[in-house]
């Protein structure tokens, strides 16, 4: 093995190897190879510590000649050289069986010659370590110590860059969530339909199925506010909405328009959707009638939701039509249940 780089040349094989390390194993490996030029020692590897279970695991290692710390490898934390060079202050022992005799790791895999330092993340919080180890006694150069201090930071700075992505991930993952949520009720919001709809009606054009637009409008909501108060009136959406989520299939949809107005899709395959039409409003009627428990010792009889449900075919109208035409359909029931009392408090039970 060639150790003979000079620092010019080795500063430049490391500034190649940063450029392109948009992830942790882009960095890690190079600066492997780098180190085993370095330190002239038979493994370089890198460690990550679980405090929390005591355990020290070999993520990423590089191994040149008989000596073989393998990718995995798992040991107590406890047992492993790292943890005793650490809180000894000592980053380098060219005697580990005499220094450290009782590490079965380290008598198990024949270590003799051992180097390593902390891997932080981003602060004080140990990530794991550096390291570097050989069967055979392997002095150290000068300035070794320090090259693997500032591999150490840069792997640390790239993991703590790493988590911050994560984080931002999470973050920006939880804000679309937000964004498409109503809050009320938990349901899918306009923008998420509309989006939603989008995407059924392209499959709807490649795969020939037909998609079941449903209109749900709340019968006599505005009396329910009045009677009984908003807080009252806001239960009562959540009563609805969950009673539609649990009505629905698996692979259907159901989201909150706004207001007292709600939107099921169910996409249906065959040439006749008709008496799935019929079906879907019948069952989303069936779970908007009944009684529902508003809180504070208020139960509301209510008559049910005025249903408009209408059939979309294969790539023929654009979305506001098909919605405005699932209106038109709903007032058309509404228009028929026009007559009747949909509220009739009854006592809390």
């Amino acid at each position: 093995m060639d150790t003979t780089d000079s620092p010019l040349s080795l500063l430049a094989r490391m500034s190649d190897s940063l450029s392109p390390a948009n992830e942790i194993e882009d960095l890690v490996r190079p600066l492997l190879e780098l180190l085993e030029a370095v330190t002239g020692l038979e493994s370089t590897y890198v460690t990550r510590i679980d405090a929390a279970s005591g355990r020290q695991t070999v993520l990423y290692a590089r191994n040149a000649q008989a000596l073989d710390i393998s990718e995995g490898l798992s040991v107590g934390w406890n047992d492993t050289l790292c943890k005793r060079a650490l809180e000894s202050g000592l980053n380098y022992c060219d005697d580990v069986p005499g220094l450290w005799a009782d590490s079965r790791a380290a008598r198990e895999l024949g270590i003799r010659t051992f180097a390593t330092t902390p891997i932080h993340d981003g602060g004080e919080q140990l990530y794991g370590t550096l390291c570097a180890a050989s069967r055979e006694h392997r002095p150290m150069g000068p300035g070794t110590i320090q090259v693997m201090l500032l591999f150490s930071r840069l792997i640390g700075r790239q993991v703590e860059r790493e988590r911050l992505l994560e984080e931002l991930r999470q973050a920006q993952a939880v804000l679309e969530t937000k964004a498409l949520t109503d809050v009320l009720t938990g349901l899918p919001n306009r923008m998420a339909l509309m989006d939603e709809l989008r995407r059924r009606m392209a499959r709807s054009a490649r795969d020939g199925s037909h998609l079941l637009v449903a209109f749900v409008d709340l019968d006599h909501f505005k009396k329910v506010n009045d009677e009984h108060g908003h807080d009252a009136g806001d239960r009562l959406l959540i009563c609805i909405a969950e009673a539609l989520r649990n009505s629905l299939r698996g692979g259907d949809y159901c989201a909150r328009l706004g207001g007292d107005e709600f939107i099921a899709l169910v996409s249906v395959a065959g040439d006749d959707p008709e008496l799935a039409r019929g079906t879907l409003a019948s069952r989303l009627e069936a779970a908007t009638c009944g009684r529902f428990d508003l809180g504070n010792g208020l139960t509301l009889d209510y008559g049910g939701a005025s249903i408009g449900v209408v059939v979309s075919a294969p790539g023929d109208e654009d979305l506001d039509a098909l919605l405005a035409r699932a209106d038109a359909a709903m007032y058309e029931v509404k228009h028929q249940r026009k007559s009747r009392d949909s509220v009739t408090p009854s006592p809390s039970a």
